[in-house]
């Protein structure tokens, strides 16, 4: 019997979330399985992939053979290279010990980058929420500045219609006077 590591889709439409699953490769995809190891979510940035990786270890071992999804998932999150080594222990070419010690520096390294990813995703998006306000902010001092000339060119073309046959008033009269006077 070929076993297969695959993905069996769930969720709703356009919105798929996926069980890893260890099933016959004869059985449907969303059918009969032999073990659920886990789930892949790959709604989320980064992906989010929860699975048991000591039972996907285990089934690697005995031969279950992944798809290439569930592949790039599992070397990913490091189940192919602790089954690399643990073939290079088989053979004698390294210790248990040695062989540990290098996929636990692995792992931490990985994981201080995916860590690394996922904080720099936040800050850009606040970056960007920033950014975006500081140009809206901009916009509306634009908005307003035009809306305030606007009225201010609307009450000097009102105002001073009158002002100026005033002065002509004062002027008259100031000559009249003035010959009065003589």
């Amino acid at each position: 019997m070929a076993v297969k590591i695959r993905l069996a889709r769930r969720g709703r439409k356009k919105a798929a979330t996926y069980d890893i699953v260890v099933a016959d490769a004869r059985s449907p995809r969303d059918g009969r399985f032999i073990e659920k190891l886990g789930t892949y979510n790959p709604n989320t940035n980064p992906a989010t992939i929860n699975y048991d990786a000591d039972r996907a270890f285990y089934w690697m071992m005995t031969g279950a053979q992944p798809t290439d999804t569930v592949r790039a998932m599992l070397s990913y999150r490091g189940v192919l290279y602790r089954r690399h080594l643990q073939l290079g222990v088989d053979k004698g070419a390294l210790t248990q010990d040695v062989a540990d010690q290098r996929f636990a520096d692995w792992k931490t390294d990985k994981d201080t980058r995916i860590e690394g990813k996922r904080t720099g995703l936040v800050d850009a998006k606040s970056d960007a929420r920033t950014a975006a306000l500081a140009a809206e902010t901009k916009v509306k001092e634009a908005r307003s500045e035009a809306q305030r000339q606007k009225q201010a060119a609307a009450l000097a073309a009102a105002a001073p219609a009158p002002a100026p046959a005033a002065e002509t008033e004062t002027t008259e009269t100031a000559e009249v006077s003035a010959e009065d006077a003589a």
